[in-house]
């Protein structure tokens, strides 16, 4: 079975709904539940999958990916030229590119993807499975 929904705290509630409200739809996401102490997105045009919920966080602390915990979220999208496009908006923003886009050999034949971080340090991740040039 396919997970549910993953719930992500956030630093800036208002920040971070304005940057995901930018990037969800470039990654095939649209809002669910919003709401002032929480937002919400699911798979567009009720395709199946994972629904991602983001809250308040409730204590102040700093992220790390290298800790225990969250270490990155990563977005299926349909084609290179996809991730292109989600590296080029990350790049417009500002933020930090982790990877550049490039097959990823080491993972399967045709794994392609770009990574960065967001908000609260977040990396993300737009990933195309096929193998395409």
């Amino acid at each position: 079975m396919p997970l549910g929904h993953l719930g992500v705290n956030v630093s800036d509630l208002d920040g971070a709904r304005e940057y995901y409200a930018a990037l969800m739809p470039l990654v095939g996401y649209e809002p669910f539940v919003e709401g002032p102490d929480q937002f919400s997105y699911r798979p567009a045009g009720g395709k199946h999958g994972t629904y991602l919920f983001f809250y308040p966080a409730l204590e102040r602390g700093e992220y790390s990916r290298h800790e225990p915990g969250l270490q990155h979220l990563a977005f299926m999208v349909k084609s290179r030229a996809d991730v292109h496009r989600v590296h080029a908006w990350a790049v417009a923003r500002g933020d930090d590119v982790v990877h550049q886009p490039r097959e990823f050999a080491e993972y399967h034949e045709g794994y392609f993807a770009v990574f960065w971080t967001g908000p609260d340090g977040f990396m993300l991740e737009a990933v195309c499975h096929r193998d395409e040039p």
